[in-house]
């Protein structure tokens, strides 16, 4: 038999809240971390990964290039202009030569991954030639305050055109032709991109379906005279939200790009031109064609935030508290449930309305947490709460400000309301 408590108040007694500073490996040059190296920090990551693990690395110039195929990773720079991974990496000296890490300086083959406070570079001299700094193959893909630069062209290449979704804040960004190429969702704010070549900076494709968008807020575009802003080859979708562009802007419209001589080479078209503009300015001068036309989408900017970008899939900027949905009680077991996937942090500890202590024993990565009874003694009246009274529990998908159940700006009380059971009668 169980019970589902009424009415829930969690009163987090511990003094110590779980800052977002924190690390579960460091990596340091000098010797003064766990790792000289950030390859040998990924090589022992977990094969299976339930929980977020951070891996801190320290001011430094890293020469490598890294692999990550296990989920829920952050891989944090102690300071973003200081803390440097770079590796010189044509594409196509790759493919003559292949390696199993991959053909970029961060090749990422896992889900919510968060890469933060670094500079990515991929130091190959030619200008032009594809020489990616990150390409990328999984979902909820989070790039803030970082430099990410290449001569090259496809500087991120972040390809899942299937269920891809990258958010990207405050971030450098520079190379040669389609340096940031999104398939799938992608929002990007408060950035600058910078244009090494007369050509196209952006690039997006949504092949497959039609909801799939690029979203650009609040971005500074720079690059060379006669640069200009964005092609695509299958179905594609821009949202331009109070732009800035450097007089060198090319007047020429997003391109998409067609072969006349080679027609098997076109791509199809299936819903035809969505370029979105609203409040973009052109030092010198604006050209027509980024004049205002949200009306056409039946949008205003406010409507544009990641959440909407994301089609509700996702939010990588909510700041909520996690929300406990229920607790239940089965024999020795407490069972803690949430609306979403959750890890413990700490030594997470119980105290029930029933006044007995419970220690988390399961369920990292999963929406339930499992905690035993750690001995039959009873503590006294709760007058129906539970006390939370060491540790905490955290969000484990990818988002910007990790989430927790407790925060520094708790007043210390969380009131959840859970749906009665009328049947339940045992107090255990």
């Amino acid at each position: 038999m169980r019970l589902i408590c009424c009415v829930l108040t969690l009163l987090f007694l511990s003094q110590t809240l779980w800052a977002d500073i924190y690390a579960d490996m460091v990596v340091a040059k000098d010797g003064s971390g766990d790792y000289i190296s950030i390859s040998e920090a990924v090589e022992d990551l977990p094969y299976y990964n339930y929980q977020r693990i951070v891996v801190l690395v320290k001011n430094g110039v890293y020469n490598e290039k890294i692999r990550l195929e296990c989920d829920y990773i952050t891989i944090r720079g102690e300071s973003r202009d200081s803390t440097i991974i770079q590796y010189a990496q044509l594409r196509e000296d790759w493919q003559q030569k292949k390696d199993h890490i991959g053909p970029a300086v961060i090749n990422i083959h896992a889900d919510d991954i968060i890469l933060d406070n670094l500079t990515i570079r991929n130091t190959q001299p030619k200008i032009g030639p594809h020489a990616f700094a990150i390409l990328g193959k999984g979902t909820r893909t989070i790039i803030v305050n970082c430099n990410v630069t290449s001569n090259g062209g496809d500087t991120v290449s972040l390809w899942n055109h299937k269920t891809g979704m990258y958010y990207h804040h405050n971030c450098y960004f520079e190379g040669a032709v389609d340096f940031v190429c999104p398939r799938g969702w992608c929002y990007i704010s408060n950035s600058i991109f910078n244009e090494l070549k007369n050509t196209a900076a952006i690039w997006h494709a949504a092949p497959g379906n039609q909801k799939q968008k690029m979203v650009l807020k609040a971005c500074r575009f720079l690059g060379l005279d006669s640069f200009y802003l964005a092609r695509h080859h299958y179905d594609a979708q821009f949202y331009f939200i109070g732009c800035e562009f450097s007089s060198f802007l090319r007047d020429k419209n997003i391109e998409r790009v067609r072969y006349p001589n080679r027609p098997e080479k076109n791509r199809p078209y299936l819903y035809g031109d969505r370029y979105y503009f609203y409040h973009c300015k052109r030092e010198g001068g604006n050209y027509s064609w980024f004049a205002d036309n949200l009306n056409v989408a039946s949008l205003g900017p406010d409507t544009i935030d990641p959440e909407w970008t994301f089609d509700g899939q996702w939010n990588p900027i909510d700041t909520a508290n996690l929300y406990l949905d229920k607790v239940e009680y089965e024999g020795d077991c407490m069972y803690l449930w949430f609306d979403e996937i959750v890890m413990p942090v700490g030594d997470l500890k119980v105290v029930s309305a029933f006044g007995k202590l419970y220690s988390y024993a399961s369920g990292a990565g999963s929406e339930r947490l499992k905690l035993m009874r750690d001995s039959e003694e009873v503590l006294g009246d709760m007058q129906g709460k539970v006390y939370v009274c060491s540790g905490n529990v955290q969000s484990v998908k990818a988002t910007v400000k990790a989430k927790y159940l407790f925060s520094s700006d708790d007043t210390g009380v969380l009131q959840v309301t859970i749906e009665r059971d009328n049947e339940l009668t045992d107090r255990r």
